[in-house]
């Protein structure tokens, strides 16, 4: 089974959220603490995120700084084994271009082999935090169909060299992202949906949106993309928001707009609690607009709204 096969076994629109590994050195228990949370609305499966190296820099002493590299948050393909192996949850980790090489990325593509892991959200990833532009790592990839590459290689039986694999384990099946307001680095939306249809057909079975706050948006990028031939499911991203700071954060961070109904009504609010509610009202009411729609599923961003989600998710599911 994979993801396709899990959402369209649903009679109504399928429940899936994301999570992120632990920061290194804080364990996995409150990782767990979420997926336990939420697993009683039987989530067709969960997401981990990948986190690529950054520097720092640290003090060695007169003056000195050291230029390190540090994961903050290592251990994706390890926290979607201990997932599988702890809930029996489908589980589909994310594989970037950003911060690797060809070569991480073929040998996590075997350690998923090894654990019956077939399922991935292939992305670009976000640029290096000191860097003006996305560059890539070594002899990585600059776009994520050049890693949809790779990975459709892999699938036929070949290494990043060309040599053959003697003994190939079952293909992988991906989704990738898109963006319904478009990417910040596109030109325009048409631009982005070109794209979208690159990744369709190079092999992308589905795609999954960024947040979004409007659901006209959304409906308006899906009506475009089926006039451009895309036919892969394009399943909505929902993140409530939770807190009196994201009236800025999150426009700013994920490049959507917030509709002026929803803005005005959180700048009405005091506390981080009042905004809470708000953002789980409106989160609501756009998720049964879309399972009116028939929308193959939902696919929820856990961070900071663990609490949230569950409110909303007993409410419509």
């Amino acid at each position: 089974m994979n993801v396709i096969d899990l959402i369209n076994s649903r009679e109504s629109s399928a429940f899936s959220f994301e999570v992120l590994p632990p920061l290194k050195g804080t364990g996995i228990e409150k990782l767990f603490c979420t997926i336990e949370q939420l697993k009683e609305f039987s989530p067709a499966y969960i997401n981990i995120t990948t986190h690529r190296s950054e520097y720092i820099y640290r003090e060695v002493g007169d003056g000195m700084m050291q230029r390190m590299r540090i994961r903050r948050r290592p251990g994706t393909v390890a926290v979607a084994a201990a997932i599988q192996n702890k809930y029996g949850i489908h589980v589909v980790p994310h594989v970037l271009c950003s911060g690797f090489t060809r070569e991480d990325i073929e040998y996590m593509l075997l350690d998923l082999q090894f654990l019956g892991i077939s399922d991935l959200l292939v992305l670009r990833g976000d640029k290096a935090r000191d860097a003006s532009s996305f560059q890539p790592t070594g002899d990585g990839y600059s776009y994520a169909t050049e890693l949809m590459e790779q990975i459709n290689r892999f699938n036929a039986g070949f290494f990043v060299d060309d040599t053959q694999i003697k003994v190939p384990g079952e293909p992988f099946s991906y989704g990738v992202a898109c963006y319904p307001e478009k990417h910040e680095e596109s030109a325009n939306l048409e631009s982005d949906l070109q794209i979208l249809k690159r990744k369709a057909d190079g092999g992308a079975a589905y795609a999954v949106t960024q947040l979004f706050y409007d659901n006209e948006k959304y409906f308006s990028f899906v009506r475009r993309a089926r006039e451009m031939g895309i036919t892969i499911p394009i399943i909505p991203g929902i993140k409530p928001l939770s807190k009196l700071s994201q009236l800025t954060m999150v426009p700013k961070t994920f490049h959507c707009d917030l509709p002026q109904p929803l803005a005005e009504a959180v700048r009405a609010c005091r506390t981080d609690e009042e905004v809470k509610h708000v953002g789980i009202e409106w989160a609501v009411e756009q998720c049964r607009e879309l399972m009116n729609h028939k929308v193959p599923s939902i696919h929820f961003y856990t961070v900071s709204a663990v609490e949230s989600i569950r409110e909303i998710a007993k409410r419509i599911y």
